[in-house]
């Protein structure tokens, strides 16, 4: 009874760590940048074609946990110019990471989307396939459109600073 015991504690114990990893953050974004193509021929990033007509984004913030679970808030992601400026032109959208050091493999969110809502804001709760790496150097998070793949948005990555950030004295002291 005592070993029956012992091993129901030390794989409760496994089970919470498997856990907590994957709850850790893996990398983040704050803020967003749109795609303003205008005419340039270089606005492919990582084999991925921009959209082809100009979008802004007001606001866009994404963590990724290890083991892949993903979400992205967005607002604002309307069309920047054209007929159509200010609409969302009926437009869904998922996120793809890349990271340098797995070769920037396109780790994706459901391909399926999630609809803009009229004003532009969307959420994307999912996890990425396949799940990225433990480590992620140089992320790149696009936010693309569901109809042809090509990308619209970009976050823009925000570093956590691994140990504290140094004291500096002000004139005062």
């Amino acid at each position: 009874m005592k070993k029956i015991s012992m091993l129901i504690a030390v794989v409760s114990v496994l089970g919470a760590m498997a856990q907590s990893a994957l709850a850790q953050k893996l990398v983040a974004f704050s803020g967003g940048i749109g795609d303003i193509t205008t005419g340039s021929t270089d606005t492919t990033v990582l084999g991925v074609p921009a959209a082809g007509q100009i979008w802004v984004i007001r606001d866009l913030t994404a963590e990724v946990r290890m083991g892949g679970g993903i979400q992205v808030d967005g607002r604002g992601l309307l069309l920047g110019a054209g007929n159509g400026v200010g609409s969302n032109a009926g437009a869904s959208v998922f996120a793809t990471l890349f990271c340098t050091n797995d070769g920037n493999v396109a780790h994706s969110s459901n391909l399926a989307g999630v609809p803009l809502q009229v004003n532009g804001d969307f959420r994307i709760q999912d996890s990425l396939s396949p799940a990225p790496p433990n480590t992620c150097t140089s992320p790149v998070l696009l936010i693309r459109v569901t109809a042809n793949g090509s990308w619209f948005a970009a976050g823009i990555p925000f570093l956590i600073p691994s140990s504290p950030l140094p004291h500096f004295p002000s004139p005062r002291e």
